[in-house]
């Protein structure tokens, strides 16, 4: 089996790939990847002590390159986007160019070359924000943000080119993911390598935003469930057990380092922040996946691997990040 991996340099592509390389030994993997701020080096470096990994430095924005590259595999997956809400409100246009256009690019190559699978990584955000109950697969999509709304088109024209050219499309929609190698500005990352530093922890309004967490672990196991067990033209939803308000995480992790709660620092709330979010993955349960790990045990899987990686974090979030941060967003993260 060949799998093209685009944005595998990334947070969960990284882990995705570090775990079918595990699982699969004899699959060969080439990770596609632009390598922008949020990719990592070390991980590529890491990846290729194998002899069936492979690493191809390229943009999903453009077509020609995507079209030579995805020839002669059997699977593709990808990962690659701009996923920052906060981002995507300062600046939307990549977020358009990269998740819808850059998508596009990646379904016509496939179309053309004859994949046999084609997996488009989601999220839950495209439902929106649920007051009661959780979102099941066929409800209707309510995106609030550049970013949702980006990745609700990017979905609805992977399932057009189902319908209509028979590409063998399959989408997931994970919860939120946390784990090792998750870029320092996203939520968890930023709280825990904050207090390590000891910097203040900014939160969003009240806090009582409600989110349903998955360690990135048990995503890739779903992910894996679905590449091989899913049916061509359905969605798959990928959530964890856990729900927890972002307050009640922040202060897990002050505990974990025993730092004390004036290190939390109200700050005004995000534009159209979703208040809760939450998935119904019995689908995905009935072929036979579960997460193996609950919010306790992937937390503290996380934590220690931040508190045991500082090098890691400490560059990402360093000068580099700054200017690159200024010239996309235009603004310092």
């Amino acid at each position: 089996m060949k799998i093209f991996i685009t944005g595998g340099a990334g947070f969960i592509g990284s882990n995705f790939v570090e775990y079918i390389l595990g699982m699969h030994p004899s699959y060969k993997i080439t990770v596609f990847d632009k390598m922008t701020y949020a990719s990592n080096p070390d991980t590529i470096r890491e990846f290729r002590k194998n002899k069936n990994f492979s690493f191809i430095k390229g943009d999903i924005l453009d077509a020609a390159h995507v079209n030579r590259a995805v020839k002669g595999y059997d699977w593709v997956v990808n990962f690659a986007a701009e996923t920052h809400v906060d981002r995507s409100i300062l600046g939307p246009e990549a977020f358009i160019e990269t998740n819808i256009k850059g998508t596009f690019n990646l379904l016509e190559a496939s179309r053309k070359s004859g994949v046999k699978k084609f997996l488009q990584i989601s999220t839950d955000e495209v439902y929106g924000s649920v007051a009661k109950g959780k979102s099941r697969e066929t409800d209707t999509l309510d995106p609030t943000s550049p970013y949702s709304a980006s990745k609700t088109s990017a979905d609805l024209i992977a399932l057009s080119y189902f319908k209509t050219f028979s590409l063998p499309v399959l989408i997931t929609r994970s919860s939120n993911n946390f784990g090792p190698r998750q870029h320092p500005e996203k939520f968890i990352p930023l709280f825990i390598t904050n207090t390590i530093e000891g910097k203040q922890l900014p939160i969003y309004g009240d806090g009582k935003n409600v989110r349903n967490w998955i360690y990135v672990g048990d995503n890739c196991s779903g992910l894996d469930t679905v590449l091989h067990k899913g049916i061509p033209g359905e969605i798959y939803n990928i959530g964890g057990d856990t729900e927890e308000p972002n307050i009640k995480v922040a202060k897990c992790i002050l505990e974990s380092f025993c730092a004390p709660d004036r290190l939390l620092k109200r700050v005004k709330d995000r534009l159209a922040h979703d208040r809760r979010y939450a998935l119904d993955s019995s689908k995905l349960k009935k072929l036979g996946w579960k997460p193996e790990n609950n919010f306790e045990q992937g937390m503290a899987l996380t934590i220690k691997w931040y508190a045991n990686n500082t090098n890691w974090w400490l560059e990402l979030k360093g000068s580099a990040f700054k200017k690159y941060c200024k010239k996309n967003y235009g603004a310092r993260p």
